[in-house]
């Protein structure tokens, strides 16, 4: 017999974390080391728990998902982390596969597909959800699609706050400028990068 999936779970909402060890629970080759609430949690436990997957919420308080994954791919580096989400962001979901996640699944998931995606996390695979694969698919428009004008895998709102990174504004400046909120400039910019293929900010 093959030893069972360990896995971490990580989530700042109790009731949730509960239900998500019962459902994994039901599968005989999945096994639950323990849970936490906190990013901060997870990264004292997996070191010392050594799991397979760490199914980790990328809203959480203080060290969020995305932050957290970052940090406990470069301490563990052979932990596969797959991280669950409520929101329609797909700027957190592709900040979070940069940092070094696996896969993704919707909190709101059937049963099956949850299973399947950490299976498929911890045999070294990379999976999305559904919804989240066909939005990925948008940024690869196929040959029979026109492209017009400069950039046109940006939007235009990507595209003017692009324009206002190359004169070197700060993502506060641009978001005084533009009436925009840091966070939606943050997520813009993250979103221009992953686009256009570059490493960081400056390139």
């Amino acid at each position: 017999m093959t030893e069972p999936i360990r896995a971490l779970i990580v989530d700042g909402h109790a009731a949730f974390r509960q239900g998500l060890r019962a459902l994994l629970e039901t599968s005989e080759d999945i096994e639950v080391a323990d849970d936490a609430a906190s990013g901060e949690q997870a990264l004292v436990m997996t070191p010392r728990l050594r799991p397979d997957v760490v199914l980790i919420d990328l809203a959480m308080p203080g060290t969020g998902g995305v932050a957290a994954t970052e940090r406990l791919v470069r301490a563990v580096p052979n932990v596969r982390v797959l991280v669950l989400s409520t929101a329609d962001d797909d700027d957190s979901v592709f900040a979070a596969m940069r940092a070094g996640a696996r896969g993704h699944v919707p909190k709101g998931a059937r049963k099956a597909e949850l299973l399947r995606a950490v299976r498929a996390v911890a045999a070294g695979e990379a999976i999305f959800g559904a919804a989240l694969a066909v939005r990925l698919m948008g940024y690869f428009p196929g040959p029979d699609r026109r492209q017009e004008g400069a950039l046109p895998e940006l939007s235009d709102p990507e595209r003017q706050i692009l324009s206002l990174v190359a004169r070197h504004l700060t993502n506060q400046q641009i978001a005084e400028r533009l009436g925009l909120s840091p966070r939606t400039v943050r997520h813009h910019v993250s979103s221009v990068v992953a686009k256009l293929q570059v490493a960081d900010r400056a390139r």
